[in-house]
């Protein structure tokens, strides 16, 4: 199925980790001029290699930290015109309320949180002006599937689930769609490491991990592919009649609590 992709301009946040890789590769395959943000110019340069290797599409890299104030509106200056932005970045700690501190929850908050707002704010005025554009939040299951020993992330993620449903539900009146994913639980790398610790714990070995996935969906994690895939899909010209609503993309797992 042609997407109809080649040639926009994607900018996907998080770019380097699991998800954010899967994106960069999968718009690349689809023929799209890519802009990747994250933290480490290292990390993104070999990314951009990786790509280039296999794909002839323009490829920028940029090194910020979004959770600093004024950094949404200066990727929103430098990269005006793009045409589908993908707020990927953010990482939340476990914990339950009192386990985590107000340093940490705002921290926290600040990049994932507050960090797709800003640039949802910072990039949704010039694609109002264009009358095009499509927004997608990386969001998570967790905001379905509510977990006490996850309260920052559970919080965070109902708050962009209300917040990607609000604005979407009026913005494609003007031409730009804003949607959101909830990803269930992905085979990252960091994920791998808290299976591997959690094994380690309760198992006596490291290697065990997969034992620990026997009550997953299919017993296994979901691969960043499969999140990607969906992603590319509904940032696409196919799923036009989609904004304002939240995909869930974890083989059923929240529908099990």
């Amino acid at each position: 199925m042609d997407l109809y992709l080649a040639g926009r301009r994607v900018l996907i946040t998080g770019a380097t980790g699991g998800i954010g890789r899967a994106l960069a590769r999968g718009f690349a395959n689809e023929g799209c001029e890519l802009v990747l943000l994250g933290r480490s110019l290292e990390l993104l340069s070999a990314l951009r290699a990786e790509i280039i290797e296999f794909s002839n599409v323009p490829v920028a890299v940029q090194a910020i930290d979004l959770a600093l104030p004024g950094a949404a509106q200066a990727m929103a200056d430098k990269f005006s015109t793009t045409d589908i932005l993908i707020n990927n970045a953010g990482a939340i700690r476990r914990g339950n309320l009192l386990e985590v501190d107000e340093s940490t929850w705002r921290a926290s908050w600040d990049l994932k949180v507050f960090g797709y707002i800003n640039m949802t704010r910072a990039f949704i005025a010039p694609m109002f002006s264009r009358g095009v554009g499509v927004i997608v939040n990386v969001i998570g299951v967790a905001a379905e599937r509510i977990d006490e020993g996850y309260v920052v992330g559970s919080s965070g993620n109902a708050s962009l689930v209300a917040f990607t449903r609000a604005i979407g539900s009026r913005s494609i009146d003007r031409g730009v769609r804003v949607l959101g994913v909830n990803p269930g639980w992905v085979e990252t790398p960091k994920a791998l490491i808290t299976l591997r610790e959690r094994a380690g714990a309760s198992l006596g070995d490291p290697d065990r991990w997969r034992e620990l996935l026997k009550d997953q969906p299919r017993g296994r994690l979901i691969t960043p592919d499969e999140i990607a895939n969906v992603i590319t899909f509904v940032a696409s010209d196919r799923a036009s009649a989609i904004s304002g609503h939240v995909v869930t993309v974890d083989a059923g797992w929240a529908a099990r609590a």
